[in-house]
């Protein structure tokens, strides 16, 4: 009887006309032209930054050298006597990346392991939002935080050599500025993790830290490795704590007491409207540019490989 009742019911249901189904297929069409375009935007917005950076370091590279560019130790493209070696730009900015790593990944995944396997979830919904309200401090203030605090009341007492500007204090405050972008990431990776791995080691006599250690953080690896590549990638683009704090003397050196130039401080010197359009020295900042284009793209695909080889599939 029952199966009488449904038959009769799907009797009862209008099937859509012809002229509903075309008014149906076009709205679908519609969507999905709409989603479409602006799945194309980024593209097409990645196309246009190289274009409009190759157009500007075409005329660059003609007057410098590729073996200049890249093997020159001195840069000095606006004094008298010029030197485009991007050595000392690209060494002090992965010399601060570093530093900033060496303070954001032992800091956050200390973190994210609290969050995912200690933490009761009362604490949980009240550390992790205050934690990631880090991300959305300006990075200025940031700059003047390493200035004012970092500098005078951390590095300089360790280390009484230390100036007022070095590349420490911009990878601690680098490294701060980084940490919830680690710690939350990562956190989600281990939260992913199935239940029935952490039971199982249980059940083998493990305690909470030996799961957490040996099982939780192997199973989520390739999302914590794809969270420190991206941070690094963002330390990398970091442009106003490095300016701020680090100094503006492109100096070629591994000491992060001194003081230095990354490649985005010096792309906001001559930025700042002295220099004139068209000359080799407005060229500059676009090969630069470029040359920071590739290492943060170069970290994206690293980390997408990184994600897909190491990944665990749970069913």
């Amino acid at each position: 009887m029952h199966q009488d009742v449904a038959l009769g019911r799907l009797s009862r249901v209008r099937r859509p006309g012809p002229l509903q189904a075309r008014l149906r297929r076009g709205r679908e069409a519609v969507v999905y032209g709409v989603l479409l375009l602006c799945a194309l935007v980024s593209v097409f917005t990645t196309l246009a930054i190289v274009a409009a950076l190759l157009e500007e370091i075409w005329a660059f590279f003609d007057e410098v050298s590729l073996i200049e560019f890249f093997t020159d130790t001195q840069w000095t493209p606006l004094f008298r006597d010029q030197h485009f070696g991007v050595l000392p730009l690209l060494s002090a900015t992965l010399l601060m990346s570093l530093g900033a790593m060496l303070v954001a990944l032992p800091l956050g995944l200390a973190a994210a392991i609290f969050l995912s396997e200690y933490a009761p979830a009362g604490l949980r919904a009240v550390v992790k939002p205050v934690l990631e309200v880090l991300a959305g401090i300006p990075t200025v203030v940031y700059g003047y935080f390493a200035l004012q605090f970092i500098t005078p009341e951390i590095v300089r007492p360790l280390f009484t050599e230390a100036g007022p500007f070095n590349a420490a204090s911009a990878s601690i405050a680098m490294g701060i500025m980084t940490l919830p972008l680690v710690s939350s990431l990562s956190e989600d990776a281990m939260r992913a993790v199935p239940q029935t791995l952490r039971e199982g080691a249980y059940g083998l006599g493990a305690n909470r830290f030996e799961v957490a250690l040996r099982v939780v953080v192997p199973a989520a690896l390739s999302g914590i490795m794809a969270a420190a590549i991206l941070a690094a990638s963002r330390a990398i683009g970091e442009t106003m704590i490095v300016t701020i704090a680090a100094g503006n003397m492109p100096n070629l050196s591994w000491n992060p007491l001194e003081g230095m130039q990354a490649m985005t401080a010096y792309i906001v010197q001559v930025s700042l409207g002295d220099t004139p359009r068209g000359t080799i020295e407005y060229s500059t900042i676009f090969a630069v540019g470029m040359l920071l284009f590739l290492l943060t793209l170069l970290l994206n695909i690293a980390a997408q490989w990184l994600l897909h080889r190491f990944r665990e599939v749970y069913e």
